[in-house]
């Protein structure tokens, strides 16, 4: 069987489902395949927050309307938790909680996520969020990693959406203990758009940390950042406006380096 003939027989199992659409290229190649295969049974639902880039609901949205799905936008609510708000640890438990408790006061369907077999040997709090839920997911049930999800988004003519850079929600910029705030994170967004138009990097992160903000970067556009006239000075501004007058400084992209686990 082919990749997509294994994704079509474990969505079969699942009756009529309701995928959890973040606006990455995981959900959106799942929520095509699903509905392309099986359309009067297959609903969409996507989360709006602070947290968020808008650029995610835009995509989101625009493919929708290109493939005819029944798109539910709302606001999971995960910033009215406090323990969300204090950014622990396990943040993504809290926020996957959120979101999968939304969206089961929303359908009856099945539940479903993007999560792929890759997504497996990481640490990931929000998929006891999903347990919680009873949540499944057709890629891990199907085999499937992150390189098979884009063979099959460019398969599915989804374009440019295949090669569509890993974007974690914004709050995965916030080092672990500091507290969640929107404005910061509305900051954070900002810095890294302002950072691509100027570099065009392969990577960029704003990092928010204890002593100060971090701009992480591919080497070759740390090497350009470094170069790059008065780039410092306008993130500098930005963070100053946003409450973080430490100096900005520029660092090698470390994946996930905003998260800390207590020794």
């Amino acid at each position: 069987m082919t990749p997509l003939d294994r994704l079509h027989a474990a969505l079969g199992d699942m009756g009529e489902v309701a995928v959890a659409v973040s606006g990455g290229v995981d959900s959106l190649t799942l929520a095509t395949a699903a509905h392309r295969a099986r359309p009067g049974g297959v609903t969409m639902h996507h989360a709006t927050s602070p947290a968020v880039p808008p650029e995610a609901t835009v995509r989101t949205r625009a493919l929708a309307a290109a493939e005819g799905w029944p798109l539910d936008v709302f606001d999971a609510g995960e910033f009215a938790d406090p323990a969300y708000r204090a950014n622990p640890v396990n943040r993504c438990f809290f926020c996957k909680t959120s979101l999968y408790g939304a969206v089961a006061g929303r359908t009856a369907r099945q539940i479903v996520s993007g999560t792929n077999m890759d997504d497996l040997g990481e640490y990931r709090p929000g998929l006891d969020a999903a347990r919680a839920h009873a949540v499944r997911h057709p890629f891990v049930e199907a085999g499937i990693d992150k390189r098979t999800v884009r063979a099959l988004a460019a398969e599915l003519g989804l374009g440019a959406l295949a090669e569509l850079p890993a974007a974690p929600c914004l709050s995965s910029r916030i080092e672990t203990g500091i507290r969640i705030e929107a404005p910061v994170l509305a900051m954070v967004h900002e810095t890294e758009k302002l950072v691509a138009a100027r570099l065009s990097p392969r990577t960029v992160r704003c990092r928010v940390r204890a002593d100060g903000m971090v701009i992480e970067l591919d080497p070759a556009a740390l090497a350009a950042g470094d170069a790059a006239d008065g780039l410092r000075a306008e993130v500098q501004r930005l963070a100053d406006a946003a409450g973080l007058p430490a100096p900005v400084r520029f660092a090698a992209y470390r994946n996930g380096s905003a998260f800390l686990v207590p020794a």
